[in-house]
């Protein structure tokens, strides 16, 4: 039996409940909860999620758990008059889709070759991408929830932990809130950031919970910043782009990094 397939047994076991329905694409490799009230759920890509099953098990089985239920309590949340201090933008892959599985077109704006941006209503513990039937409900116009992202995002913590490799700096935000690849929309924090630099500036969002900014003072600096942006998109339960980009101007321009085959450690040694 493949991990998939024992992951979507456990997950079928923690979920089933009789307002709910449970689908599974064997092709697709995707989990789909939905609530009978409302018709709309919470899909989940399990293929990609194999090689954590493996190791991670009964860790990975909650957090699933918990993804799933608060988006599905989520739907039946209503929103109140300070609507506009709850949306922040998220950046996604320029791949995600353009509309829920129940066919509403979400509202985003084009970002870079690699990155769209997505506008999402916090509720808490989680938060609802916002479609343009939701904007009609909530009473908000295009240029009110472009505004309101805009000034959310500097609102956030932009604290962060750094380590040095080969002479060269890495600064990563990992605040774990959802936004923390948003966090490259603050462009007050980037020219913050771009002016304590001395090498190049590079900056990575391999997956919706990390922000990797890069001082680069040698090639080294490329192949290490690639090694990470690759794996932590390969782990990342939301993956946004393996690419990193380089930071001029106040924009971003994605850069493919030919890395060497070695780990980062041997390169540290040469």
């Amino acid at each position: 039996m493949s991990s998939s397939i024992k992951l979507k047994k456990a997950l079928e076991e923690r979920l089933s409940s009789p307002e709910r329905e449970i689908v599974y694409d064997r092709d697709e490799e995707t989990l789909r909860i939905t609530d009978n009230k409302t018709g709309k759920g919470v899909s989940l890509s399990l293929g990609g999620l194999s090689a954590r099953w493996a190791k991670e098990k009964d860790e990975l089985l909650e957090e699933l758990v918990y993804y799933v239920e608060e988006g599905l309590n989520a739907i039946h949340q209503k929103a109140d008059d300070n609507v506009l201090s709850r949306i922040f933008p998220v950046i996604r892959s320029a791949s995600f889709p353009h509309e829920t599985p129940e066919g509403e077109a979400l509202f985003y704006q084009e970002h870079t070759a690699e990155t769209r941006i997505y506008y999402a209503l916090d509720l808490g513990k989680t938060y609802k991408l916002l479609t343009n039937d939701k904007m009609k409900e909530l009473k908000v116009v295009e240029s009110q929830v472009l505004d309101a992202a805009r000034f959310n995002v500097k609102r956030l913590s932009t604290d962060y932990k750094q380590d040095q490799v080969a002479e060269n700096t890495f600064y990563f935000l990992n605040h774990n809130d959802g936004y923390d690849a948003s966090r490259v929309l603050n462009i007050n924090f980037l020219e913050e950031m771009k002016n304590k630099i001395t090498g190049e500036m590079a900056v990575a969002v391999p997956h919706q919970d990390v922000l990797i900014i890069a001082d680069i003072k040698n090639k080294q600096g490329y192949d290490i910043l690639a090694q990470m942006a690759m794996q932590f998109f390969m782990n990342g339960r939301v993956p946004v782009t393996a690419l990193p980009f380089i930071y001029e101007n106040r924009e971003l321009e994605p850069v493919f990094i030919l890395a060497k085959n070695k780990p980062i450690e041997d390169e540290t040694n040469e």
